[in-house]
């Protein structure tokens, strides 16, 4: 039985800058132009029943909004319509509306339970389009034509952060945090059916959160459930929950409670909520029974809001700061509470074309998955983690086995800049690296520019040395009050997306 290897990432110490101290708030314009939509964005919400975090990585994180990669500053996205609609820039002073470039025989609007539709630039001359109801179509802009040789099924248990098909087609990159498997096409049908039934994601048993001083569990109960079929033990440092004379849930909590103080009730939407009290303030708990894994955590903005406050320094308010003020560089030793990751650890794999085998597989610990860019069309696209305060960008190599992934670009401090941001939702970089870019859900855009040489001379005062490079930090605020929908990046340009308009800001203003 082959094993698969087990690999790590490569980090190359000439990429990183132990001693950067902070972007420096900028003031400098940039340029904004808003174009109307003649129809709505093909957006997928969620339904009622689709409320777990899963749920939302699917549909409700999902990039609406497509980037040729084989041509600059060409966009796509899909109408309610069912259109392909596209933007290409060519002067900034004669923006037109999008134009419809395809248009999906089938009725969006008609399917309840459709996916989101994508776009995938595979190559300069053909691209392949999902219209999230099961259809794939392959449109080519030249006569060559195209067919499925080999159709393989690969499943997981949870929605892959990034997936990439090798340029020769001889292997598949995953990312995600469940591992996946394949299921060959041709195996026994019952055998297919009863092992699917087996791995359907299960629902968590329970949902909770907390604050520093206490904790929320929130357990949905079955119908015709009451008062009396309930029975919950707190003890100093364990749990016992019964539900209609079965055990629901019991175990060593993560530190101890304040028994006297915690209570439950039954919620009118027939749900049990179980109020924790902690005894040691201020403690986070990574999980809530120990070793429990049948439950999920929910973040809660108090605590979200009290680390943005401690990561203020990353990102300077004052366009000039004090350089007497004492700002110490990054310290990658120092972890925050945004360090604290509640999700089981993340794997890059790689799995083989032919045998469809794992080969390659890296354990990426607390390495955050960010975002995917692509650098390089021919290439794979690269992905981006976070490694203790900087963000790292990584370029698959499938023709090198010995060295798959380099470290290709460092966005200094991007990991702590980024835990800083609750209500943050898409990232992307130019594929030259210039900067990065994080917007929120509505309306803010951050940019985060690479250290560039200063145009006049800067000394640090308290250091007595010449600062020769700054890190700018620029925020454009959209007008707009629709959710954002879509965002890319080019070395010129960032587009957002909202469901009625589409944003174009202007982010190298040189040319």
């Amino acid at each position: 039985m082959e094993v698969a290897a087990n690999c790590s990432l490569r980090v190359k110490r000439p990429l990183l800058d132990p001693r950067f101290e902070g972007y420096k708030l900028s003031l400098e314009p940039l340029p904004c132009y808003q174009l109307e939509l003649d129809a709505a964005v093909a957006e997928v919400k969620l339904r009622d029943d689709q409320y777990t975090l899963e749920h939302m990585h699917a549909f409700g994180m999902y990039n609406y909004l497509h980037c040729d990669s084989w041509y600059q500053d060409s966009v796509y996205y899909i109408d309610n319509l069912g259109r392909v609609m596209n933007l290409t820039v060519m002067l900034d002073t004669a923006l037109g509306k999008p134009r419809e470039v395809f248009r999906l025989p089938t009725d969006l609007t008609a399917c309840d339970n459709r996916l989101c539709a994508s776009v995938h630039f595979t190559s300069s001359t053909w691209v392949t389009l999902s219209d999230g109801t099961g259809r794939l179509y392959l449109i080519g802009t030249d006569t060559n034509k195209y067919e499925i040789i080999k159709h393989d099924i690969l499943r997981g248990k949870s929605v892959p952060h990034y997936a990439a098909i090798e340029p020769d087609g001889k292997g598949l990159m995953i990312v995600s945090y469940k591992s996946f498997t394949f299921v060959h096409v041709g195996q026994d049908l019952e055998e297919n059916k009863n092992e699917t039934m087996s791995e359907k994601i299960k629902e968590p048993l329970y949902y909770w959160q907390q604050t520093e001083d206490d904790l929320t569990v929130t357990v949905r109960l079955p119908e015709g459930s009451s008062k009396e079929d309930i029975q919950v033990q707190f003890l100093p440092e364990h749990i016992n929950i019964v539900l209609k004379g079965q055990r629901f849930l019991e175990g060593n909590l993560y530190s101890s409670i304040d028994q006297e103080s915690s209570t439950w009730i039954i919620k009118e939407n027939n749900s049990l909520e179980i109020f924790l009290t902690k005894k040691n303030e201020g403690l986070t708990w990574p999980e809530l029974v120990v070793g429990d894994k049948q439950g999920e955590f929910i973040r809660d903005s108090a605590q979200c809001a009290a680390i943005a406050e401690r990561l203020m320094h990353l990102t300077s308010e004052e366009l000039n700061p004090n350089p007497d003020k004492e700002k110490p560089p990054c310290n990658a030793q120092e972890l925050e509470e945004c360090d604290i990751f509640f999700e089981e650890s993340s794997s890059l794999c790689r799995f083989d074309g032919s045998t469809l085998k794992t080969t390659h597989v890296v354990n990426l610990g607390s390495n955050q998955y960010l975002f995917s860019v692509i650098v390089d069309p021919k290439e794979m696209p690269c992905f981006c983690l976070r490694h203790d305060v900087d963000a790292l960008l990584w370029q698959p190599h499938s023709s090198k086995q010995e060295d798959m992934w380099e470290h290709i670009a460092t966005f200094n401090a991007l990991g702590y800049v980024q835990a800083s941001k609750r209500d943050k939702k898409f990232f992307a970089c130019a594929p030259n690296y210039s900067y990065a870019a994080l917007c929120e859900c509505l309306r803010r855009v951050f940019i985060y520019r690479q250290p560039t040489p200063m145009s006049t001379v800067l000394y640090n005062r308290k250091e007595g040395r010449q600062v020769g490079q700054v890190a700018k930090q620029q925020v454009a605020s959209l007008e707009t009050n629709d959710p954002i929908l879509g965002f890319q990046a080019t070395n010129e340009r960032l587009f957002v997306l909202t469901t009625k308009n589409l944003f174009l800001i202007k982010v190298n203003t040189e040319n």
